[in-house]
């Protein structure tokens, strides 16, 4: 996996944004350590989905892409792979639940995608991709559960590991495990010292569970605000390298994640979405203890409006 994190970091040079790191003197303060805010809200559609969308898109041969692709998302993988097919002249079909962000379903449509609907309450959404990819023969490339996304993914600590020198801990949200996957397999073999932590919301702890069992578990369609880890089950290529070099995951209560947020926004003006939030909803709730040296991975900062007013009104 290594090999394919490196190809697809060239593969992406020039065409990914390279996301800034940003710190905080009062955030140092307060914990006690250097703080690095590794900040995907700045990459191209707003999260670093655009990294594992982009580098599997461009893997396909002449055929496949002719018969475009397919995927399910709640937003931001939604996002990601309507502009990369957008920019690869693919055309792209996403199943997204009713009740998904708005922000994130117009992007979505706004960058050509079509937009199928589901009731997450009463259908799964990869038996319905399923159906209608036997139907339209379309290539499904799934959220997290694919070596050419998690190799994308994998390139935010490539990048990590250029910008800041000697880092002790890295910090990432967990959701269906795209980014914690090859997050930890690129560090691990490039700074093989530096413990990798997962951070997941106490309402959708199943891959902490995972983890810490060494047994798949699954959840289906948990109660968090943060919608980004409203994944059933870490995918079963990520929850082997999950095993293989996460160093232990973590969980955060709901009013951590919301306090994160308001943080992020007030004390460091940065518009951030729930589930980007988890790293630092962590270290402010003390739920883990930083390292000297700790990066937090700030997935996407694709909150709606009226969501992250409530969230700083309260």
């Amino acid at each position: 996996m290594f090999d394919e994190i490196q190809a697809a970091h060239e593969r992406l040079r020039g065409v990914a944004n390279l996301t800034p790191i940003h710190t905080s003197r009062t955030l140092d303060g307060c914990l006690g350590a250097r703080i690095f805010l590794k900040c995907e809200s700045f990459q191209r559609v707003g999260a670093f989905k655009f990294r594992g969308a982009y580098n599997a898109i461009s893997q396909l041969d002449d055929e496949q892409r002719a018969a475009g692709v397919l995927t399910f998302s709640s937003g931001n993988h939604a996002q990601a792979i309507a502009l990369a097919g957008k920019l690869l002249g693919v055309e792209t079909t996403v199943v997204m639940p009713r009740d998904a962000p708005r922000v994130k379903r117009l992007a979505t449509e706004e960058y050509g995608a079509r937009v199928v609907e589901y009731d997450a309450d009463e259908s799964r959404r990869e038996e319905l991709a399923q159906r209608l990819q036997e139907e339209g023969g379309q290539t499904l490339i799934p959220p997290y559960d694919h070596p050419h996304v998690i190799a994308g993914q994998g390139t935010v600590v490539m990048e990590l590991l250029d910008q800041v020198e000697e880092l002790d801990l890295i910090l990432a949200p967990v959701g269906g495990g795209g980014l914690i996957g090859g997050s930890s397999t690129a560090a691990k073999h490039v700074r093989p010292e530096c413990r990798v932590v997962g951070i997941e919301p106490e309402l959708a702890d199943d891959a902490t569970r995972s983890f810490h069992t060494g047994v798949l578990h699954t959840i289906h369609n948990p109660p968090t605000i943060a919608d980004g880890t409203r994944t059933p089950s870490l995918g079963k290529l990520n929850f082997e390298l999950v095993r293989r070099y996460v160093d232990d995951m973590r969980t955060v209560t709901e009013g951590a994640i919301i306090e994160a947020v308001r943080f992020l926004y007030y004390r460091m003006k940065l518009v951030v979405e729930p589930s980007g939030a988890l790293g630092v909803a962590a270290l402010l709730s003390g739920a883990i203890e930083p390292a000297p040296r700790t990066a937090v991975i700030v997935s996407g900062g694709n909150v709606d409006s009226a969501t992250l007013a409530e969230l700083l009104a309260r």
